[in-house]
């Protein structure tokens, strides 16, 4: 199943926007974070897990890929963090 989060960021002066996309399905229970995310939103992997299930969600068990759209601009900041924690609560 797929769900999608649409946002925007900023990046100097310029908005875009930014689509966060989490699949998750069968298989061993890991988070791929793909779309050009910079060292703390990788890390971010432990605090997105442990965050949904403190607040009482359930994160999906399984392969779970969490995708940043646009790949071609570099995601920075927690702002990322929180999109793939929505999008993972709309997936459960």
């Amino acid at each position: 199943m797929l769900a999608r989060v649409l946002s925007a960021a900023v990046n100097g002066i310029e908005a875009f926007p930014v689509e966060v996309e989490v699949n998750c399905g069968w298989g061993d229970t890991l988070i791929v974070i793909v779309g050009q995310p910079d060292a703390a939103v990788k890390e971010s992997r432990d605090r997105v897990t442990t965050a949904l299930t403190n607040s009482g969600f359930k994160f999906p068990m399984g392969r779970c890929t969490i995708n940043l759209a646009p790949a071609d601009v570099k995601k920075k900041r927690a702002k990322c963090v929180l999109l793939a924690q929505l999008a993972a609560i709309t997936h459960s």
